[in-house]
């Protein structure tokens, strides 16, 4: 499998040889922050949104990263290619008393991966995410997402694309790398940002396409079971972007027209921006 070239602190390395230490805490712990931009003919989308997020998941690391002018170039730099992933990793460094010693900011544009059409979703319970209680890594788009792969491992082993987390306290949070959203008599569901889901910027920009276009967003603390009784589920994810879901555990739903309204309205955003 051919890697692609990939920028180390703005220096240029083969993709098959780039590493970083293994003393480094960002292998060692997961302690680190990444973000995913989704590029269109060279320019990732909402690349600024995109960066001060990394630049606020930084800090709650207490890791410096230093200016996001020269990450943002960076990023624009391996995006010239065309249409792809550009993935910016920052580790925490290799002193675990001193965050961001040493550490790496890594940067390269991947291909889009295959994705289907439509998805099917497993109910996974996740007592690891936050679920409305607040610590210190609120808000941060971390390095450890071992338990969100395990979730998305688990609920392929049953035969779905993917999980839909759900909280201890039975709400519907999140999927392990996109958010989620469904559609009940022609309004919108959303869980809201008092979860402690992550700020999505597919989200976001979503809710606005919902706006601009009159469609009712309704944005709180849901059970299961709304979700099981909505008309259509979708997802929604820089790689993914609007997608409709069409099983939910043993529940099945049929792709709908408002989901196909917030789609085209996304993509009609992501082509006047």
């Amino acid at each position: 499998m051919q890697r692609p070239p990939v920028l180390i602190n703005g220096e240029m390395v083969d993709g098959a040889s780039a590493a970083v230490s293994v003393f480094d805490i960002g292998f060692q712990r997961g302690y680190g922050c990444f973000e995913a931009m989704r590029s269109y003919g060279g320019k990732p989308f909402r690349i600024d949104h995109h960066l001060e997020r990394l630049a606020t998941s930084a800090a709650n690391l207490q890791i410096d990263i230093g200016s996001v002018e020269r990450i943002k170039q960076w990023c624009l730099s391996v995006a010239e290619p065309g249409d792809g992933v550009v993935r910016v990793f920052v580790t925490g460094g290799t002193d675990i008393k001193h965050p961001g010693t040493n550490s790496s900011i890594i940067v390269f544009m991947e291909p889009l991966p295959e994705m289907p059409d439509v998805f099917t979703l497993d109910i996974v319970e996740a007592p690891w995410h936050p679920d409305g209680r607040v610590s210190e890594l609120t808000g941060a788009k971390t390095l450890s997402y071992g338990p969100n792969l395990a979730a998305t491992i688990s609920a392929r082993s049953r035969g779905f694309d993917d999980a839909a987390l759900v909280g201890v306290s039975g709400t519907v949070l999140e999927g392990p790398t996109f958010s989620l959203g469904w559609v009940k008599s022609d309004v919108v569901f959303t869980p809201s940002l008092d979860v402690n889901i992550l700020e999505s910027v597919t989200r976001t920009a979503v809710l606005e396409v919902a706006d601009s276009n009159g469609i009712e967003v309704h944005e709180g603390s849901f059970p299961v079971a709304d979700l099981l009784a909505a008309d259509e589920v979708f997802v929604l994810s820089t790689v993914r972007e609007v997608s409709p879901v069409v099983r939910v555990a043993t529940t099945e739903f049929l792709p709908g027209p408002v989901t196909a309204r917030l789609r085209a309205g996304f993509i009609e955003l992501v082509r006047a921006e």
